[in-house]
């Protein structure tokens, strides 16, 4: 005997694109501003960390300088000067964006800096240099967001 399942014994299958429309709608709600803010903190809190490795208190160590020379070398840049200029860049731009000051010029600036990465020391690594250009991308459309200097500064302005 077949039993045929009535309509009152299946609501939620009748009733499950909606559910999903909506839930998809709800997303499309999150703010763009708190998205801004997530991608400046969490890529500024990458190249942070990774400059701390290099230095000790005001200075560049030796094994940084070894790991441009030995390991990075990259192409035509001093492992020296190459050293002191991504000590200098993963602590700079990262405080700027955490400030949201200058945070579309800091993104491109950190963006270069992870093709580079992505190009000369580490191509096996796309994925997780992608996912930082994600961050960095977003920034550098959309903006910081309201909880930035950039969006006071560009409010003033415009008075």
């Amino acid at each position: 005997m077949t039993h045929t399942i009535s309509t009152a014994e299946r609501p939620a299958s009748r009733h499950l694109p909606q559910l999903l429309d909506g839930a998809l709608q709800r997303l499309g709600l999150i703010p763009a501003d708190l998205i801004a803010l997530v991608a400046r903190l969490s890529i500024a809190g990458v190249f942070w960390q990774s400059g701390q490795t290099k230095v000790e208190g005001w200075h560049v160590t030796d094994s940084a300088v070894y790991l441009f020379a030995n390991e990075y070398r990259l192409p035509l840049v001093d492992p020296w000067l190459a050293a002191h200029l991504a000590a200098f860049a993963e602590h700079f731009f990262p405080v700027l964006l955490v400030l949201g000051l200058a945070s579309r010029l800091s993104a491109l600036a950190l963006l270069g800096m992870t093709l580079v990465i992505e190009v000369f020391v580490y191509p096996d690594a796309w994925p997780t240099h992608g996912t930082w250009a994600v961050c960095l991308l977003f920034i550098m459309k959309q903006g910081p967001g309201v909880l930035s200097l950039d969006y006071l500064i560009a409010r003033r302005v415009r008075r």
